[in-house]
């Protein structure tokens, strides 16, 4: 039996939809990037159009880690998105100095402990309605 998503659970990712489009280029090439404010300095995670602190909408795109450290983490058994197979593994990881919430891919659950390493793995979920591939941040145990 085939099911239709009524609402699309996925960014869309281009230059069209977003000027945020980085952020998601760079996940497809395996590098976690994020914003920094070019008038106060303010690096934010997640990546924003605009400064939290200052309000300013001028920004570079700087890189981050990809590595971190779990700080917290649950799995989740029912209930999963369209498209994501269970059980599924959601983590709020430390990277970089932020607090970067993903989810653990090919994650061993009995071995996963507060403070264990990650890498980045980006996961490519479903296409947008144009064929073009789509990208979320995404880690595995190092």
């Amino acid at each position: 039996m085939t099911y239709l998503r009524a609402v699309d659970p996925f960014p869309l990712e281009s230059a069209d939809d977003t000027k945020l489009h980085e952020f998601y280029r760079s996940l497809a090439s395996g590098r976690l990037v994020t914003t920094r404010c070019l008038q106060c300095r303010t690096t934010a995670w997640p990546p924003r159009g605009f400064c939290g602190e200052c309000a300013s909408d001028r920004f570079e795109w700087v890189d981050l880690p990809g590595e971190g450290t779990i700080h917290a983490f649950t799995v989740q058994e029912a209930g999963l998105p369209a498209g994501f197979d269970g059980p599924r593994v959601f983590a709020i990881l430390k990277v970089g100095g932020h607090r970067v919430f993903a989810a653990l891919v090919n994650a061993d659950m009995a071995a996963l402990g507060i403070g264990q390493r990650v890498r980045l793995a980006p996961l490519r979920v479903a296409d947008d309605p144009k064929g073009n591939a789509r990208w979320l941040p995404a880690f595995t145990t190092a």
